[in-house]
């Protein structure tokens, strides 16, 4: 309740001091064009297009507004992308942020444990820390985290409206952690008449979901409001071959993980004038989750504990806001941001080991980000556009442990660092046949030093062919984490203390391919090669001093390189029938010692469809393919991060939907239809075949 309270005041602040939305399909603080008040609209470069007959529809022209931080056609830019909309997150009924990340192309998701377990997501072979999140325009990334990366475990899908995801180096734009590519959400604008909604659903592992909210707009005032409450109880997430080598009794075989997920989403704007609007976002998120793992397992029939069981509790909170105004008649458009994010979390195991409490006094992990930003951008009509914007980060972060034995000591580590950086990007066309941009930016940071980045990202588009042929280049660092750099934990026989000598990760990439659109626009199909080259790469280090004590730290020790295929082919075969279909190749290596990097599988493939025979019905199904990765193994020993390999998996699942009347709505879905075991990563499986549907009541 402090916790609310404290975010309650922080939100009311932001909003007093002008805080703003930029615009509707735009991630608050992006630019937006000219506009009404309470209507937006993308204005963009008129070129010819094709004659399409009367009731032959192509695909729906995708525009982005992460890709050059302005709104753009998803055509007109090299970048390598995928635009997700709220309809696609509701007709597949993705409820978890996790659940639609893993099928997208370049992208494997890694979760333990089930829903709300820890998440990693792995973009083109790339480190997990090394993509960037971000919600709204606020950078989230997991400050408390160990490698800073960004879990997605808790985040649920209510109230996104479109998710992004840049592939390739984005530093040149977004700086650091967005080497791999970044991920950007946006939540949905309220526009219209005053719309409450309640949505019920229940089914496998004991789940019980229930949201309610409002959108919807009033004169110059906008709003979308959602609250959420997720609960699952009852999934067992240790493999049956695991249980029989480790003698797993009755009572083990059936401990479940249980998760209780509490959220409030919010998007609020206000248009002061024709050209000047604020706004503000928020998202806090509470999350329980209780769980029995292989760990826990072995703890118990290995070492002689005893009730050996984890809890992890989360609480975030983002809140951001933004002031937007246009002046000259468009000629420039600005964008002023203030961001907040903040984490605690607290680990606790329970249980007994030789009659005394496991982990009496639990881990405490926290962090917070203060984001001041600006940006703008000169509009110069037919010789394209100039951005320049600037941006400061204040990070801290705090991790503890009581001391509760002699082989415990406690630690308290505290740490902070400031980055300040400036970046300009030049955007234009020749012809409406060359299209492109280049960007620049210089990031200073107050722990791992200055570093510049750069990206160029052009598209021809061949006359009258349909034809696209794009590219990008660019580089792209990942500096170390604050735990990285300044973690401090001294037990009896080991030690873990950090290197505040670390270097950032660097990298240079590049992608080349080519898209084409036939039958009005209603097939394209395209193909993209892209190449990625790392070093400095942060890995944990172990030395063994002459005490034989057990130390534990991180260094710049190696290099790496990905290089694949990233493939796709979406079809409109009629008005009512769509197909989608998307296959990546990866190839990952350690350039040091040749090995395949972890939880990278090399072929991954992911088809869906949708179909609406009727008016209000709505079926959509999706198969997802996966190859076998190298993993930590869990049986025997567990010194070699890749020595074990994961068997590749495929999963089908169903979704339908009717809305029976204007109020009321009903939905179901069937998840891992052939009930495969899938096992990602080794020793944490993943729900198995289940059931599940409800229903929806709007006015």
């Amino acid at each position: 309740m402090i916790l609310f309270r404290n975010l309650l005041i922080a939100s009311t602040t932001l909003m007093t001091m002008g805080a703003a939305v930029a615009c509707a399909d735009a991630p608050a603080g992006q630019g937006a064009p000219q506009r009404q008040p309470g209507r937006a609209h993308v204005v963009r470069d008129q070129k010819p297009k094709a004659a399409v007959p009367p009731g032959d529809a192509g695909l729906p022209e995708l525009i982005s507004v992460s890709a050059a931080r302005r709104p753009t056609a998803a055509d007109d830019i090299g970048t390598s992308m995928t635009i997700i909309t709220e309809r696609q997150i509701q007709t597949q009924q993705r409820r978890s942020l996790t659940d639609i990340l893993a099928r997208q192309p370049g992208l494997n998701v890694v979760q333990t444990g089930g829903p709300g377990g820890t998440s990693s997501i792995f973009m083109r072979g790339n480190n997990a820390n090394e993509v960037k999140v971000r919600l709204d325009g606020m950078d989230i990334n997991d400050g408390s985290s160990t490698s800073g990366l960004f879990d997605a475990g808790a985040f649920v899908t209510d109230g996104m409206g479109r998710i992004e995801i840049l592939r390739g180096p984005q530093s040149g734009l977004y700086g650091a952690d967005a080497m791999a590519g970044v991920i950007d959400i946006t939540t949905a604008r309220g526009q219209g008449r005053f719309r409450p909604f309640v949505r019920i659903e229940g089914g496998g592992y004991g789940t019980f979901n229930q949201t309610f909210g409002a959108r919807g707009s009033r004169g110059r005032f906008h709003y979308n409001v959602e609250f959420s409450h997720y609960r699952m109880d009852g999934f067992h997430n240790i493999p049956s071959y695991i249980e029989q080598y480790y003698g797993a009794s009755q009572q083990q075989r059936h401990e479940g993980n249980r998760d209780d997920n509490r959220g409030v989403n919010t998007r609020l704007g206000y248009d002061v004038t024709r050209n000047f609007d604020l706004g503000l976002t928020a998202r806090l998120i509470q999350n329980n989750n209780h769980s029995y793992s292989v760990y826990d397992l072995q703890s118990e029939n290995l070492y002689g504990d005893r009730g050996v069981r984890e809890q992890t509790t989360r609480n975030e909170a983002i809140v951001r806001g933004t002031a937007h105004l246009v002046s000259f008649h468009g000629l420039f458009d600005q964008v002023l941001g203030l961001g907040y994010m903040t984490n605690r979390n607290r680990w606790t195991e329970t249980g007994t080991s030789y009659g005394s409490p496991v982990n009496p006094d639990p881990d405490y992990y926290r962090s917070s980000r203060l984001k001041v930003d600006w940006h703008g951008t000169f509009n110069f009509r037919q010789y394209g556009q100039l951005l320049i914007g600037a941006e400061h980060f204040h990070d801290t972060f705090n991790t503890s442990h009581t001391a509760s034995s002699m082989w415990d000591s406690g630690y308290d580590t505290s740490a902070s660092m400031d980055t300040t950086a400036g970046y300009g990007q030049y955007q234009g066309n020749w012809n409406h046949i060359l299209y492109g941009a280049a960007n620049i930016r210089y990031d200073a940071n107050s722990r791992y030093g200055n570093h510049v980045t750069w990206r160029v990202a052009p598209a021809i588009h061949v006359p009258g062919t349909g034809t696209i042929i794009k590219a990008s280049a660019g580089s792209g660092f990942h500096g170390p984490s604050l735990y990285q750099l300044f973690a401090s934990q001294v037990g009896a026989g080991y030690s873990e203390k950090g290197n505040p000598n670390l270097k950032a990760e660097q990298l240079i990439g590049y992608d080349a391919g080519v898209e084409q659109k036939l039958l009005h626009d209603r097939l394209n199909f395209g193909a993209t090669w892209y190449d990625n080259r790392v070093r400095n790469l942060i890995q944990s280090s172990l030395s063994i001093d002459s005490s034989y004590d057990y130390n534990y730290s991180y260094a710049n020790v190696a290099k790496a390189r990905m290089y694949g295929v990233e493939a796709f082919v979406n079809w409109k075969a009629l008005r009512t029938l769509e197909f989608n279909l998307s296959y990546t190749w990866t190839h990952a290596r350690d350039e040091t010692n040749h090995d395949e990097l972890q939880q990278r599988p090399q072929h991954k493939f992911n088809f869906n469809t949708t179909w609406t025979p009727i008016r209000d019905l709505t079926f959509s199904g999706n198969i997802l393919y996966t190859s076998g990765w190298r993993d930590l193994p869990v049986i025997g020993s567990e010194t070699c991060s890749t020595c074990a390999k994961g068997h590749g998996y495929f999963t089908i699942d169903v979704a339908a939907s009717y809305r029976i009347n204007r109020y009321v709505s009903v939905y179901a879905r069937a998840d891992n239809l052939l009930d495969r075991q899938v096992e990602e990563p080794i020793g944490y499986l993943q729900p198995g075949r289940a059931g599940y549907g409800g229903f929806m009541l709007n006015y």
